[in-house]
């Protein structure tokens, strides 16, 4: 930062002086003054007299797209008419009181090392990735289905990764990526319907999206998957995957022929154009263009996030211990990434194939958890909490299990029998980095279907997971209208109950 020396004269809307001509020095290096105030804001705030601030020195978010069953997971109703409780049975966990789904062995296994939220409820049964990761107070299907709707607040990750470089302005930043997604860019592999809204930055920029990754291997097995009339065998490495499966980050993806010394005379060739062209223009988008090329460079030129990414490189027990499927070796490639210095990385299990698939299960239901979801999700979640505990990572690191909303509570009259949309009741799972272990918050009803006992909601998940990751959660951004902003909306605050 270009520091200006001088009396500290305060003019009449708190700023000093000193602050101005600092924020003027700023511009010539590319930093309006809204960011300069964003970041001043950001310093002000407060937040670590209250227990478990600063506890998580990183995040691993676990995002089950389309919404599992609160009553096929962690809350079943075994006493529940045949019409609300299925088929499958509850299994005893390790932690006494705390039953889960037969198809969940693993799972069962580790309870004892997280907490389970079973009162999580909103007013939105609609998919919201944006709505349950972001500040958004509200959403409907147009948001969701449109990734640039101005009404959007930015991703959980883009605003850790914001502030986090605030603090770090003029002391250079990590060539590790700081907010990676797995295991390919969002909403990308589905056919049916256009992109849906999700882990995107909005008004903070382009350059603060997460950095996503590639999916590099194969699918071993296929399975039926079923949109309204539309039926389609496909193989789907979700519930398998080849062990050449690994990954590469989306910008260091190179033409074959382009050699090292190619690159870097092109890359000495574009800074000189870079020079004229950032003495005419300003702006996020303009910074944003020469992050990424930054990023683009320092990714193809250094072996160390290749080597991060690439789990081949991992014992065969490891492997297995999350399962070869594609959600198992994306939680594994995000330990590593973890390991490898990235602050947060989310991992997605994503539509594949056809819209309306992963975790929407208004068809087949009982079909689809037994051999489409259930087995791999178990494999891959319980090895995740197993081995980041195993490696004394996970007093840490921040494991967030979340998802849209949950399922009816009875099953409706499709093909194969299915659960609708439920947001008024559904479970979440938290574990590590200030977060207790063995504990279940808040309760549902005899049939799932409503709070009975401490209701959360979205946000106050949010505002909880800033909180154990240092940040203020009533930290305020600037819009693109200037316009101050909470990460979270007024009147959701951190869940004490949720802290160590």
């Amino acid at each position: 930062m270009l520091r200006i020396l001088g009396s500290p004269r305060r003019l009449c809307d708190g700023l000093t002086r000193r602050d101005m001509l600092q924020a003027g020095g700023l511009s010539l290096a590319g930093l309006g003054l809204s960011d300069f105030l964003a970041a001043r804001e950001a310093q002000a705030s407060g937040g670590g007299d209250v227990a478990g601030f600063g506890r998580a020195r990183q995040c691993i978010i676990v995002y089950l797209y389309g919404a599992h069953s609160q009553l096929e997971t962690f809350d079943m109703k075994p006493d529940a008419p045949v019409e609300i409780r299925g088929t499958m049975k509850p299994i005893p966990s390790v932690l006494p009181g705390l039953d889960v789904c037969e198809l969940l062995p693993e799972t069962a296994k580790i309870m004892d090392r997280v907490t389970v939220v079973r009162s999580v409820t909103h007013p939105h049964p609609i998919h919201g990735v944006a709505f349950a990761t972001t500040g958004s107070p509200a959403t409907d299907v147009n948001m969701e289905l449109s990734p640039h709707d101005p009404r959007h607040h930015p991703y959980f990750g883009s605003v850790v990764q914001y502030l986090d470089r605030q603090k770090q302005r003029g002391r250079g930043e990590s060539l590790i990526p700081q907010n990676v997604a797995l295991p390919f860019p969002f909403s990308s592999q589905r056919v049916g319907e256009v992109y849906r809204a999700g882990p995107y930055a909005s008004y903070l920029g382009s350059q603060y999206n997460p950095t996503f990754t590639e999916y590099l291997g194969k699918a071993t097995r296929s399975v039926e998957k079923t949109l309204r009339d539309m039926k389609i065998d496909c193989w789907d490495p979700y519930v398998a995957c080849d062990e050449d499966s690994h990954f590469q980050l989306s910008a260091a993806r190179q033409l074959p022929e382009m050699t090292m010394d190619r690159l870097s005379r092109r890359r000495s060739l574009l800074g000189q154009f870079d020079d004229v062209r950032r003495e005419v223009t300003a702006g996020a988008e303009s910074l944003a263009l020469s992050r990424n090329q930054e990023l683009a460079f320092s990714l193809i030129t250094s072996s160390k996030v290749a080597e991060a990414l690439d789990v081949r490189r991992e014992s065969q027990a490891t492997r297995e211990l999350y399962g070869l499927s594609l959600f198992g070796q994306s939680c594994l490639a995000a330990r590593r990434m973890i390991e490898a210095g990235t602050r947060l990385v989310s991992v997605f299990w994503d539509e594949y194939g056809l819209a309306g698939d992963a975790w929407d299960t208004h068809w087949n239901h009982f079909p689809r958890m037994t051999d489409q979801l259930l087995p791999s999700f178990d494999r891959g979640f319980s090895g995740l909490i197993r081995d980041l505990d195993d490696r004394g990572m996970l007093n840490d690191t921040l494991v967030c299990l979340l998802s849209d909303h949950g399922r009816t509570p009875k099953l409706n009259n499709a093909a194969g029998g299915g659960r609708d949309h439920w947001s008024q009741v559904y479970s979440l799972v938290f574990a590590g980095g200030g977060v207790p272990r063995g504990k279940v918050i808040g309760a549902s009803d005899k049939t799932a279907s409503t709070p009975t006992d401490r209701p959360v909601s979205p946000k106050d998940l949010l505002a909880t997971m800033y909180h154990l990751l240092g940040i203020d959660p009533h930290t305020t951004l600037r819009d693109r209208a200037g316009q101050l902003i909470p990460l979270v909306p007024e009147g959701n605050d951190i869940v004490p109950e949720l802290l160590a």
